[in-house]
This record gives structure tokens, C-alpha cells and sequence, in this order.
């Protein structure tokens, strides 16, 4: 049994690490660290835990935890490992964009390597310090990387892509507010959203020659999670082709998955799967990527990494139901 700690307990994405780690074979809970709920029950603010679980939020770690995950906002991860000292055993797993790209990678001799199973699963189980992928950043690559695997990537790409609101996290502000989100939608960080250089980044070591833009277009939905993105670019093969290539990229993986139907995101919600649909209009290819952004966005891709850095099933404790009707 794995002993784990988490830091930053109180926001979405650790609720739904918690839920998962909960119900995890190989993990015990040894301490979820929220200084703001020091003392409260975990149920009393992730309320869909009520009888699951008796603990309570600390403000103290345990530094020799086997695992521990940081669930904290872009920035404060650095912040914290720099005030706190964890045993060289400690494996660490940051759900923060922190250490995503090779410039952050390198942290006070630690390596971290970035948490994106199809791209680089062999590296996560050798890790022993991840980045965890961005949830768009994630059904985005997904979308992509055969292509670039397969040095396919040779004109622009298009992405339209919207998330629901829990990507925005616990905080409320304008723009989260059900008044504002209810019966509404819009697009926003027009063409610089912070997941594109995690997106370069990948391409590049795939298809280092790749020197097209890519144009992504962010949009807010009125629901509460999930994130459907539709991909384009020009495309000279036949669909026959593309999907061979599709197929044969993730033959090995575990959680994505290639649709010979059009795809909605009631499919992924609740589930650590992303789900693609290829289809040829002219001389397009568009990629249709649907996945929950809590789950192989965050949580679900973070406890993915846990079970391959510590050589359990890679799908241990993410056999999830959709949340289908």
C-alpha cells in the first residue's frame, strides 16, 4: 500500500483525486493539506464524499510520504517545494503547468518529466517527479500526435475546442458566476491560451521540422466538465490512412480510443478516457477529442502516472463508468 499526501485539498481536482485514491487498491490517504480548512472534515466541502470518509484537512505534512500530489494553483507549486523538503523516496506528481515545459523542468535537482502517457509512458515509469498534462493541453495532443508522430504535420492547425466551467476552479469571478455562465458562451485567450507551449513543445520532439501555427480558438461552455475540441489541418492521405495511423499510434493505450461514430461528450464524462472520431472533407482531416477535464485532464491522468511509476495496472482504480443518462 502506497501512503500518500496531497496538497492543495480543497479545490476540484483534488476532490477528484481524493475520490479516486479512496476507492485505489494500492493507496492510503496518509494527509490532504488545506491550510484555509485546517480541522474540517473532508465531506463537509467535497460533499459528494459524505460516508466515504472520516478525515479531516491538516495543515501539517509528512514528508515521507510515498506519493504526493500537488493540487495547487500555476505558481504556488514552486512556492511550496521550495518551503517544504520531502524524502528522496517521496515520488511527486504536479497537477500545476510549474514544470510542463523543459525550461521549468529542471527544479533544485529535481528532473520532472512531463506526465503524457501516450506520448512518453516508458520515461513516466522510470520518473519519479511528473508535470501532469493541462486538460486542454491534453485532449489537444491527443488529437494530434499520430500525425506528428507519423511527420504528417505540414500546414496549419485549427483548434475550437470548449471546456465546461469546472475548468476554471473553485474561485468565483465574473466569468464563473451561474448567472453569467447559465444560457451563455464565449471564447477567450484568443490564440495565446497558456497549454500552447506545452503543445509546441510536444510537436517539436515528434516532428522537430514542424513550422506551421497553430491557430486555437478557447471557448466557455454552460456545463459543468468535459471538453470537446475539434482539430484540423490539410490532409493529402485518404481517412483509410488516417485511421490506420490512429490505430496503430494507440494500439497500447490504455485509455484512448478511436471512434467509428460520431462522439458527444456524455461518453467521457465521469471517465478517465479520451475519445477520437476522424473524418476526411476535402482536403481536411478533423479530429473530434472529447475527455473529462477533471479526470484525464487532472485527476485521473495524475493517478494513470501513479500506477505506471510504481508498477501497477496501468488502468488500477480508473475503470469509471460515463456518466451516460
Amino acid at each position: 500500500m502506497l501512503t500518500v499526501g496531497i496538497i492543495g485539498g480543497a479545490g476540484y481536482t483534488a476532490g477528484e483525486l481524493i475520490r479516486l485514491l479512496l476507492n485505489h487498491s494500492k493507496t492510503n490517504i496518509d494527509f490532504v493539506y488545506s491550510t484555509s480548512n485546517a480541522g474540517n472534515k473532508i465531506y463537509q466541502i467535497h460533499q459528494d464524499l459524505i460516508g466515504s470518509t472520516e478525515m479531516i484537512f491538516t495543515n501539517e505534512i509528512n514528508a515521507t510520504v510515498d506519493v504526493l500530489f500537488l493540487c495547487l494553483g500555476h505558481g504556488n507549486s514552486t512556492t511550496f517545494l521550495q518551503k517544504n523538503s520531502f524524502s528522496k523516496n517521496t515520488k511527486i506528481i504536479d497537477l500545476s503547468n510549474d514544470f510542463r515545459l523543459a525550461a521549468d523542468q529542471n527544479f533544485e535537482g529535481k528532473k520532472f518529466v512531463y506526465g503524457l502517457p501516450e506520448l512518453q509512458k516508458e520515461k513516466i515509469k522510470e520518473a519519479s517527479y511528473i508535470a501532469n498534462p493541462g486538460c486542454f493541453a491534453t485532449a489537444l495532443q491527443l488529437a494530434i500526435l499520430p500525425l506528428a508522430a507519423n511527420k504528417l504535420l505540414d500546414n496549419d492547425v485549427h483548434i475550437n475546442a470548449v471546456t465546461g466551467a469546472t475548468g476554471a476552479g473553485t474561485s468565483v469571478s465574473k466569468t464563473t458566476h451561474f448567472t453569467w455562465r447559465d444560457n451563455n458562451f464565449t471564447h477567450y485567450k484568443a490564440f495565446k491560451h497558456q497549454h500552447l507551449g506545452e503543445i509546441h513543445q510536444t510537436i517539436q520532439q515528434l516532428q522537430s521540422n514542424f513550422d506551421a501555427e497553430i491557430n486555437f480558438m478557447p471557448n466557455r461552455g454552460n456545463f459543468s466538465r468535459g471538453i470537446f475540441a475539434t482539430t484540423y489541418t490539410k490532409f493529402e492521405g485518404s481517412l483509410e490512412m488516417a485511421t490506420k495511423k490512429y490505430q496503430t499510434y494507440y494500439k497500447d493505450a490504455a485509455f484512448t480510443f478511436i471512434s467509428e461514430n460520431d462522439v458527444h461528450m456524455k461518453q467521457v464524462v465521469n471517465t478517465n478516457k479520451c475519445v477520437l472520431h476522424l473524418a476526411k472533407h476535402g482536403n481536411k482531416l478533423l479530429i473530434t477529442s472529447i475527455l473529462d477535464n477533471l479526470l484525464k485532464g487532472a485527476s485521473g491522468q495524475a493517478v494513470q502516472n501513479m500506477n505506471l511509476m510504481f508498477g501497477f495496472e496501468e488502468t488500477l482504480g480508473l475503470n469509471l463508468k460515463a456518466n451516460y443518462f
